[in-house]
């Protein structure tokens, strides 16, 4: 099971990576043209909001296991007992359900762009629509390995700091 979560986390990671990337070569490629370096390059702004898009979507997954997604942890910490422990659960699954029930509408979402083409890219906008699908689908993901880890008492559902971050 931790395998599993380590290769997700990395693919998240790299995935994140690497729209991260595009933006500081699009913005790179931005400003040379701004400047007179090059010659001005309309596509840039439009690849650098697709890239932003795609970056938030891989790391949604990866702010929800590391908690650094909008938390109530302060309330929720400070009950007595086990009920931080159900509080986490419940949110996991809360999280999990919402992801899993929006999947379908996503899909529906994507397919619309088929017809239609990003205008200075030329790219088929179901694959910039596919961003929502990725972010719905990696917090599912993540929310579900948190349930199953909890469940079966590997976890305690607090969020998974990086070793970076202790």
């Amino acid at each position: 099971m931790q395998k599993v979560v380590t290769v997700l986390t990395a693919i998240a990671r790299i995935a994140t990576g690497l729209s991260f990337a595009v933006i500081i070569a699009a913005v790179i490629i931005q400003l040379l043209g701004r400047s007179g370096v090059i010659d001005s390059v309309v596509w840039t702004e439009e690849l650098t909001r697709f890239a932003l898009l795609f970056l938030a979507a891989f790391g949604v997954g990866l702010a929800y296991r590391s908690g650094d997604l909008v938390n109530v942890d302060i309330v929720c910490e400070a009950l007595p007992g086990r009920l931080p422990w159900i509080l986490r659960l419940v949110s996991a699954l809360i999280t999990l359900g919402f992801g899993l029930m929006l999947i379908k509408a996503t899909w529906l979402y994507v397919s619309i762009g088929v017809r239609q083409t990003a205008p200075s890219l030329g790219i088929r906008m179901d694959f910039i629509h596919a961003s929502v699908l990725v972010a719905l689908v990696s917090l599912s993901i993540f929310a579900a390995l948190r349930v199953f880890a909890m469940l079966t008492r590997r976890e305690t559902g607090l969020p998974d700091k990086p070793e970076e971050e202790l």
